[in-house]
């Protein structure tokens, strides 16, 4: 009863997808395809996946964003973790908690973000797995996919296999083993999109701690749990995620080369590019400009000269030539100049 009320909740979501699929494969037919080959319905899958992840870019890079976010902070939240190590009480548990999300809050940043493009893409995964589960029932439909192109995806086949084959389903050779190469390619991909932003795109503080515990774990479990679902895929399923790895991929690859976080392996590859291409065009870079450049001179205005304070003596002292002492005639002493003072004149009428 409860996969019956979810299965028609999700009857929007299914005619969303075939609306897509039935889009691209009339796109292709005006090509020359052929309407009931594998090249029509696989590209049909194909530009589904190019419609999502288009619609899913704003989210990627609040996903982007995030990360970046959850490593600059990881220096923050080992100090918590320090602060509350070894108390297990329930109030220091709620504490941290509580900090922790306040710490999280004001840096704008929020670990779910991380895990939204994935949580979005399963319901169109789910509904992509049933479709091409139903396209064998004789008189399905839905939404845009009418009975007659029902019919065609039924007999579309990759590589001589149908695409809504699975791994168990099926008894031919040939498909269990394009299966198996699907599901290896699709836990490869998982699996290098993933360790290329651990690696590349990560701090060395970054790599230490429970996150980063976390991020590992997810980094081999990943992988192993679609390897081992894979075998229940369609083929046409494992076409869609791998697709989708291989766009994720580029996408994360073309970020981290042209907006790496700082302090990463990819932060400094992006330096040592910036600075080649500099050296070759003959410009120096912003470091190489700081460094070089000499040091500017002070310009600050001289200070004014204060004058000195003077004693009462030395204001008292008439000013003159210091060396006045040496030529008692330029002194302007008249008791010590040459010429006689008044008592020493003759009297007139004097001795002859």
């Amino acid at each position: 009863m409860i996969s019956t009320a979810v299965v028609h909740l999700l009857e929007p979501l299914y005619a969303a997808v075939t609306f897509v699929m039935v889009a691209f494969h009339k796109l292709f037919n005006s090509f020359g395809f052929d309407p009931a080959g594998g090249l029509a319905w696989g590209g049909s899958i194909v530009g589904l996946v190019i419609v999502i992840r288009i619609l899913l870019i704003p989210l990627f890079v609040k996903q982007i964003n995030a990360q970046r976010g959850l490593q600059i902070l990881q220096p923050e939240i080992k100090k918590l973790q320090a602060k509350y190590k070894g108390k297990t009480d329930p109030e220091s548990k709620k504490k941290q908690q509580q900090e922790m999300m306040a710490l999280y809050k004001d840096n704008g940043t929020n670990p779910l973000a991380s895990c939204l493009p994935i949580l979005l893409q399963a319901p169109i995964f789910f509904a992509l797995f049933r479709v091409l589960n139903s396209i064998s029932k004789e008189g399905y439909s839905i939404g845009p996919l009418t009975n007659t192109l029902r019919a065609q995806a039924d007999v579309a086949t990759l590589f001589g296999s149908p695409i809504s084959a699975t791994f168990l389903n099926s008894s031919f050779t040939s498909t269990k083993i394009l299966t198996v190469v699907m599901i290896v390619l699709m836990s490869f991909t998982t699996f290098t999109t993933q360790r290329q932003l651990m690696r590349k795109n990560m701090p060395a503080d970054a790599l230490t701690g429970p996150y980063a515990q976390q991020q590992k774990i997810l980094l081999y479990i990943l992988p192993v749990a679609f390897g081992l679902g894979g075998v229940a895929f369609p083929i046409g399923v494992l076409l869609y995620w791998t697709t989708s790895n291989l766009w994720t991929m580029g996408q994360q690859f073309y970020v981290i080369r042209n907006n790496p976080a700082p302090g990463t392996p990819a932060f400094k590859a992006k330096e040592d590019r910036d600075r080649a291409k500099a050296a070759k065009h003959g410009v120096a870079t912003v470091e190489e400009t700081t460094e070089e450049a000499p040091p500017e001179p002070d310009r600050r205005p001289a200070q004014r000269q204060q004058p000195k304070k003077q004693t009462r003596a030395q204001r008292s002292k008439p000013a003159g030539n210091p060396g006045r002492s040496s030529n008692p005639a330029k002194s302007g002493n008249p008791s010590k100049s040459g010429n006689p003072s008044r008592s020493q004149k003759k009297k007139p009428g004097g001795n002859k």
